[in-house]
């Protein structure tokens, strides 16, 4: 009886093995499954060669996880002689002789009975290999207190990755509203688990200026703090003269310098953005000399200033440095000497985005200039700015990249392009010889809504988690060696805190991260949802918050035939079925299925519908009204 049972406990062992899920995001190059598993237990150890610091911060981070959830101690030792093989340990090696399928950030990851082996060329490929260790690990690794659970158990697997782009970037902006210090560490801590390499920081803007300028301290003395409002972002009431401007906030330079060390620890670079000539009003209203506007301003608290139309836009206040103020380059020489001595990375982002030019061309200083220096229009005065800025930021020891406005009018002889105007600016840019990231707002700009406005919170425009995924960063007859990479953007104009950050970048930014990672025909929309929702299980665990827009239908609306409107519903996700209403009741399964178009009733005041995947409600409970619905059809 008693070997019967030992027997029997095996064979469990090696079924929870077989049966425990593989999800990986991003996938990897190679993964081959194998028979059988690795038990972490009390008694299990991390071995790291002698002497390699890095080596030894990426192991103690690795210890320093597995020691919260499981409450093993999990010793980091140096590693013994060479064919001292111990069982139940951890390894990880750094290669004597580099493997070409590796680069600097792939690994090399074997798992089964007794060993784990992570190997690679470079440190920055074994921290990789370990955020996909922990993936292969239960969800409850990822919980920040200590887990009772039988098996801790890492399936037996043979996995060689490396990444697809150089250039993996999320960008973070805390102008439009301000995150702490500890914030943005808890930003890059998420980040990294999906083998993102690059913080871009917007650290600039209308609404805030962040970053500490030792030589300019009206920079951050007024140009970080606006009056508080809440509400929807663009609509507030303008401020009036006594309300206090308490709200914002800025980083010291001992706080970016501690922020960029702990990004470096996790093999992430910050790339710092400084926006001009436009999204300038926090430096305006800080020095008010730097506009070609003689006036009083204040930092931008979310009224309205810019007036936006079909394809173009203009200025209601002047939020623009004056290309033809000699004293702005003076101020830029200031920001940038500082900003270069912060950021190790090669990299500053100039901004160049977006700048209203209705001030420039009432303006006396900027026709003087223009017959100075034969420009012909208002994108040429553009393009002297952005010139000037690059040798500027070239005379720090750096090089510029821009959006891809700083292509109107010509573009800087070494300047690099982020296109986000959809991808036709970067086209252009590799056309031109430059070197390009790819961040279209069609499909990787995480700020916008990611379902239906019903339940979303209102932003103008709605990108998909399957749009994201659909993100490729080299288009059809590009050339790829100019195509650094790609990256997702959360601007924050509508996002006030940390959960709704959270919300707004997960699962846009898994789907990002496997675009940048993967190898492009390793991409498979239904087996990434599999993933996704398991990995939805895993921030369960790490109370991170996530969107399950996902699941949520997708509404269409146009008019019919005869004049009345036709209701086209649709999931991202297969295997669902949709439960509508047009009664003001609440639908679950026994309700009526969508099966075809759907007509509203005469007097029906409310759509509302609901996702099920077989007996279970999946999707949130969504309500329309009809009004909206004809107003979406363009019916009065």
């Amino acid at each position: 009886m008693k070997k019967n049972s030992l027997l029997l406990m095996a064979l469990c062992t090696v079924l929870i093995g077989f049966s425990q899920d593989v999800a990986i995001i991003p996938q990897p190059v190679s993964l081959e499954k194998r028979n059988g598993t690795f038990e972490l237990n009390g008694q299990s150890r991390i071995e790291i060669p002698t002497g390699d610091a890095a080596v030894r911060r990426v192991a103690d981070m690795l210890a320093a996880q597995l020691r919260k959830a499981t409450g093993y101690a999990i010793p980091v030792q140096n590693a013994g002689p060479a064919g001292d093989a111990r069982k139940n340990t951890i390894r990880l090696l750094l290669n004597k002789k580099e493997a070409a399928d590796l680069g600097a950030e792939g690994y090399r990851l074997e798992a089964g009975p007794g060993v784990v082996v992570l190997s690679a060329n470079k440190p920055a490929g074994l921290f990789y290999g370990v955020q996909t260790l922990l993936q292969l690990l239960p969800k409850e690794i990822e919980s920040k207190t200590s887990v009772k659970k039988t098996n801790w158990v890492v399936p037996a697997v043979m996995i060689t990755d490396q990444p697809r782009f150089g250039w993996r970037g999320l960008m973070f902006d805390v102008s439009r509203h301000f995150f702490t210090k500890e914030q943005v560490k808890q930003f890059i801590d998420e980040m990294v688990k999906y083998k993102y390499n690059l913080l871009h920081w917007h650290l600039t803007d209308d609404q805030g200026w962040r970053v500490e300028i030792k030589s300019l301290p009206r920079l951050t003395e007024v140009g970080a703090w606006r009056v508080d409002k809440t509400g929807t972002f663009g609509q507030f009431s303008p401020p009036t003269a006594d309300e206090p401007r308490t709200y914002g906030g800025f980083y010291t330079q001992a706080d970016i310098k501690e922020i960029v060390q702990y990004a470096s620890d996790r093999f992430v670079n910050i790339l710092p953005e400084i926006d001009v000539p436009g999204h300038s009003l926090a430096a305006v209203a800080s020095y008010p000399d730097l506009s070609c506007t003689p006036g009083t301003y204040h930092v931008n608290s979310g009224e309205k200033f810019m007036q936006w139309g079909e394809g173009t836009f203009s200025a209601l206040v002047d939020n623009t440095l004056c290309p033809a103020n000699e004293k702005v380059y003076e101020f830029l020489d200031k920001v940038f000497t500082e900003v270069a001595q912060l950021f190790p990375f090669g990299y500053i982002h100039m901004g160049g985005d977006e700048c209203a030019k209705n001030f420039w061309e009432k303006s006396d200083q900027i026709k003087t200039l223009m017959q100075k220096e034969n420009l012909k229009d208002m994108h040429e005065v553009q393009s002297y700015f952005v010139k000037r800025v690059e040798k500027i930021i070239e005379s720090k020891g750096k090089k510029l990249i821009g959006w891809d406005e700083i292509l109107e009018g010509g573009l800087a002889p070494n300047a690099a392009v982020m296109s986000w105007r959809g991808i036709k600016g970067g086209i252009e840019a590799v056309k031109q010889g430059h070197e390009v990231v790819m961040s279209p707002n069609s499909s990787v700009y995480i700020d916008l809504m990611q379902g239906d406005p019903s339940i979303e919170p209102p932003v103008y425009s709605t990108v998909r988690l399957k749009s994201s995924y659909q993100f490729e960063p080299v288009p059809d007859g590009v050339d790829g060696k100019f195509v650094k990479g790609g990256q997702a953007n959360l601007w924050t104009e509508q996002i006030y805190n940390m959960r709704h950050a959270q919300y707004m970048t997960w699962p846009r930014a898994m789907a990002v991260a496997e675009c940048v990672w993967s190898p492009k025909n390793k991409k498979d929309w239904n087996n990434f949802i599999g993933r996704v929702e398991k990995h939805f299980e895993r921030f369960d665990v790490a109370e991170i918050k996530y969107a399950p827009s996902m699941y949520d239908p997708i509404v269409k609306v146009s008019k019919a035939e005869d004049g009345q409107i036709k209701v086209d519903l649709g999931t991202e996700v297969e295997g669902l079925d949709i439960y509508y209403s047009f009664d003001n009741s609440f639908p679950d399964r026994f309700y009526p299925r969508y099966t075809q178009a759907l007509i509203p009733p005469k007097d029906a005041v409310n759509l509302k519908l609901i996702t099920y995947r077989g007996k279970q409600p999946i999707g949130r409970a969504m309500t329309i009204p009809v009004s909206e619905l004809q107003r979406r059809a363009g019916k009065k």
